[in-house]
């Protein structure tokens, strides 16, 4: 069976996506979002989304909270609309961090949960994992896990499993706050 680690943004987005791929591949998880603000918030997301992965017997990866990192990314570009530049730095930073990873721990594939959701651009998302697939020689799985009612399925799968279901995509500035 091929190996995958999956970037998950959350445990609400990862509920379906595991659903959806676990029959088809040993499924790793990376928890890897260093957009999210507050602390507070990021740390509630990421013990979400590891109760779920627990409850779920998924292996998962996680990285130190490197909040700078996303901040120097998108410099310049805070107060761009949401779904803008700034959301697509944010997407090629988290996705180059599993693009790595999955190429050092011999992964066959990564993706992503962000597709999932209707308010991000699976186009770009999918550009964005194919431009790393060729630099780091590991496939991207190409998806749009919005399709087939893959959003609902994760609403109806995070009240099953009593997940926390954020109402914003985590960074401050999307959310229209000031830094802290």
């Amino acid at each position: 069976m091929n190996k995958l680690l999956l970037h998950s943004c959350c445990a609400p987005c990862g509920a379906s996506v595991i659903e959806k791929l676990k029959p088809d591949f040993s499924l790793t998880v990376l928890f890897y979002n260093p957009n999210i603000e507050p602390f507070a918030e990021y740390t509630k997301r990421k013990d979400e989304q590891i109760k779920l992965l627990k409850k779920l017997n998924i292996n998962y990866l996680e990285i130190d909270y490197l909040n700078d990192e996303f901040k120097n990314k998108v410099k310049g570009f805070e107060k761009e609309k949401e779904g803008g530049k700034r959301c697509e730095l944010c997407y090629k930073l988290r996705l180059e961090k599993t693009a790595k990873l999955a190429k050092i721990n011999n992964f066959d594939y990564f993706t992503t949960t962000l597709t999932v959701s209707p308010y991000k651009n699976s186009k770009i998302i999918n550009e964005i994992g194919k431009s790393l697939e060729a630099k780091y020689q590991i496939k991207y799985l190409i998806s749009d896990f919005k399709k087939e009612d893959g959003y609902k399925k994760s609403i109806e799968l995070s009240k099953r499993y009593n997940l926390y279901r954020q109402n914003y995509c985590g960074c401050l500035y999307g959310k229209g706050l000031d830094e802290k």
